[in-house]
């Protein structure tokens, strides 16, 4: 079970996402290719930015510890902090809090709670500069590690190549997104990942298809990038949404 719901008790769930993505500034919370729509982005969003808030603790109570609140890192389209807000559980034997409300800041019930002590954001970064790739350095990836240990992630008429064609194939495109990257920066996504900073190059591997099949995920060391990884879109994605919301043009939900 998540941390989250070690911590408190969501009465209706679904409704409290769907309530919180009514709230917060517009943005696709679903995958494109989902059948139904359960804000399955915006759901792991939320469960992440509170481990990360507690690893940081992060999460403040009132003086009573009757109350206790986190930032969500979101925001209204008025620019407003949204905030969750829990009560003490009174049920015995349960989770000690249970979820009251997404609140912005302006919000009179927040105000009344919190007002002489706001909680902060989730830090997934502390260094600006690594979130943007430098084209000085060099990459080297593990071919035979992204291959063997991510097969089942590869799209099925991919995973049917021999093993050798298939590494070339990944190789080919390793080249020719590092050299897309090294002209122009803002093709790499930052990523956060187990709690550490990692960039997202494109892997085209269809041939004739526009979109990427996978992103490469590339680690600073150094001075150097390693890359022994890739990840589907929808991992990418998300990984990369406990940041900022994606604005390239080639990582999308």
């Amino acid at each position: 079970m998540d941390q989250l719901f070690n911590f408190a008790f969501f009465p209706h769930y679904e409704h409290v996402i769907e309530n919180l993505a009514s709230l917060a500034s517009k943005e696709d919370w679903d995958f494109s290719d989902s059948t139904k729509k359960t804000h399955a982005i915006l759901k792991g969003y939320l469960e992440h930015t509170y481990r990360k808030l507690l690893a940081e603790r992060k999460i403040i109570y009132t003086q009573d510890n009757v109350h206790a609140c986190f930032h969500t890192g979101l925001i209204t389209d008025s620019l407003e902090d949204i905030y969750a807000v829990f009560e003490k559980n009174r049920i015995p034997n349960q989770q000690p809090f249970c979820f009251k409300a997404f609140l912005k800041r302006s919000d009179a019930r927040y105000i009344s709670l919190f007002a002489d002590k706001e909680p902060l954001r989730a830090d997934f970064f502390s260094k600006p500069e690594d979130l943007i790739f430098n084209p000085n350095l060099n990459v080297i990836p593990q071919i035979d590690h992204i291959v063997e240990d991510n097969v089942d992630r590869f799209p099925i008429d991919l995973q049917k190549l021999p093993k050798n064609e298939l590494i070339k194939r990944v190789d080919a495109s390793i080249q020719e997104t590092i050299k897309l990257a090294k002209t122009n920066y803002q093709i790499a996504v930052p990523q956060c990942f187990n709690g550490k900073i990692q960039l997202l190059l494109p892997l085209y591997l269809t041939a004739g298809s526009p979109n990427p099949d996978l992103c490469l995920a590339i680690t600073r060391v150094e001075t150097i990038y390693t890359a022994r990884t890739c990840l589907t879109m929808r991992m990418a994605y998300g990984n990369a949404r406990l940041i900022v919301k994606p604005q390239s043009s080639w990582l999308k939900v």
